[in-house]
């Protein structure tokens, strides 16, 4: 019998027969196996996850999805899903052994049924994050989870890591936003959950088992996600403060003055300002003078009984009077705001320009706040002499990226070494603080072995006994989240 593995100038992986077989699947033009094909697919957007593979699908219907996964388990072929590949901590990347087939779920980028009555819309899994939200707002609504790769993300990744953002204050994590799903399971079979009703208390709500498994139970394939009404109006202020302690004041300021309608606030250091004016086109200080630390604050008005730029303003005003800001400023207009928070979505990118960056995803009770930032700033700062600290983030959900750039003039190669010696540095402070190591990215590979350390026991028992059973074989994106049973691929099946 064929192996269904080759050996091809030292690289390992899949053969040609195998390859045809998926081919006669979902055609060959939707089948990638050339390095210069697959290249992008195989490494995510930070750099710091590399894998290799040997066949890249883009199947273009649910029934095209189970049929690729079902060969594949058959074959005992490992699968790993991909969406935008936007994700960052390697979730969506295959190892290498190049015997791993990526799914791109690109091809599904069908918005299949908008009911604004409903305030509900159906749409699949390749969905781009800003074509469902430019979609709801042409209908009169909005979808308002928010991130900085809207641009390029996708909805099936989004809610397979399920996304925070900064919405999260508001609306919730992607998970809030979700009344049914769409999933083909390891086997192939379909299971059809794209229920629209608030409220089914019929049994076991399945669909959580699958937000947030980052591919490891089966291939979200599409979502039925609630649609809010659009604001009719919205305020956007930038103000500056001296302190975290002066910003958790002004975000319990703004909170007893405007209830639910505060649907952002967020905390930016001066430098992390710097680094968006140096690296981030177009973009320029709101401010006429320089605080060392910015909170981002805004408001989303449902009714005109409201006068929204009122409220903002009682706010501002009387933080300025506490002595909580040092100045403030409000956005004039929608394209005002648009650049306020242009400046915000942008943070991450503008960090890449500044040389190696040693990131966390955490998050704290948000009144712990300020002492985090006390503890963890003054570690880091022992630790690492001259490095250059920028966490920023969601105050208002407790959500921080505590990122930390490396010192000027320092080896890119040598600062990135000493990642998991900082993390450990910085995620034993946020378990002294009741934290969790990932807010709101996922755990990937990037966080799987820290996951028994900070999880109850019976808790990862659970979790394993739910993976074994949905995925017997292991074939579903291995090596992610839980690390129990390698796929073996070495079979000689046809």
């Amino acid at each position: 019998m064929t192996s269904l593995i080759t050996e091809t100038s030292g690289q390992s992986g899949l053969s040609a027969s195998v390859i045809n077989q998926f081919k006669t699947l979902i055609g060959a033009h939707f089948c990638l196996t050339t390095p210069s094909e697959v290249a992008s697919y195989c490494k995510e957007a930070r750099n710091k996850f590399f894998g290799k593979c040997s066949l890249v699908l883009k199947p273009g219907s649910t029934r095209e999805v189970s049929d690729v996964v079902a060969l594949a388990n058959a074959l005992n072929i490992a699968i790993v899903p991909q969406g935008g590949n936007t994700g960052l901590v390697g979730g969506q990347i295959p190892d290498s052994s190049g015997r791993q087939i990526i799914l791109s779920t690109e091809r599904l980028n069908h918005i299949r049924s908008l009911d604004a009555d409903s305030n509900v819309v159906i749409v699949e899994a390749g969905v781009i994050l800003e074509t469902l939200q430019n979609a709801a707002d042409e209908a009169g609504r909005m979808f308002p989870l928010a991130l900085g790769a809207q641009g390029s993300c996708q909805i099936g990744g989004n809610l397979s890591t399920n996304a925070g953002g900064t919405s999260v204050l508001a609306y919730g994590n992607t998970r809030d936003m979700v009344l049914g799903l769409e999933v083909v399971l390891p086997d192939g079979r379909i299971w059809n959950g794209l229920r629209s009703l608030r409220k089914d208390n019929t049994g076991y709500d399945l669909k959580h088992l699958f937000i947030g498994a980052e591919g490891t139970l089966g291939v979200i394939t599409a979502a039925s996600l609630k649609l809010y009404p659009k604001p009719r109006d919205q305020q956007v202020s930038f103000a500056g403060l001296e302190t975290p302690d002066q910003a958790l004041a002004l975000f319990n300021l703004a909170r007893a003055h405007a209830g639910s309608m505060l649907t952002g606030f967020e905390l930016i250091p001066r430098i992390g300002m710097e680094f968006a004016f140096s690296h981030l086109p177009d973009t320029r200080d709101p401010m006429a003078e320089t605080h060392p630390w910015y909170c981002l604050i805004e408001l989303s008005i449902g009714s005109d009984a409201v006068d929204g730029r009122a409220l903002i303003e009682t706010i501002l005003e009387e933080a300025f009077e506490a002595g909580l800001i040092g100045d403030a400023v409000l956005a004039e207009n929608t394209r005002q705001a648009q650049d306020f928070w242009r400046i915000r979505h942008g943070l991450s990118e503008v960090q890449k320009h500044e040389g190696g960056s040693i990131k966390h995803d955490i998050s704290v009770p948000v009144s712990a706040i300020p002492r985090f930032l006390e503890r963890a700033m003054a570690a880091c700062e022992a630790a690492i002499p001259g490095c250059r600290l920028v966490p920023f983030g969601h105050m208002g959900d407790g959500n921080l990226h505590f990122n930390i750039s490396q010192p000027i003039g320092a080896d890119q190669t040598a600062y990135l070494a000493r990642w998991e010696e900082i993390n450990a540095l910085v995620h034993a402070i946020v378990a002294d603080m009741g934290g969790s190591i990932s807010a709101e990215h996922g755990i990937g590979t990037l966080k799987r072995d820290l996951l028994p350390d900070v999880k109850d026991l019976v808790e990862m028992e659970l979790m394993a006994q739910i993976k074994t059973t949905l995925d017997p074989k292991g074939l579903m994106n291995p090596g992610k989240v839980l690390q129990i049973v390698k796929a073996n691929t070495k079979d000689t099946k046809q």
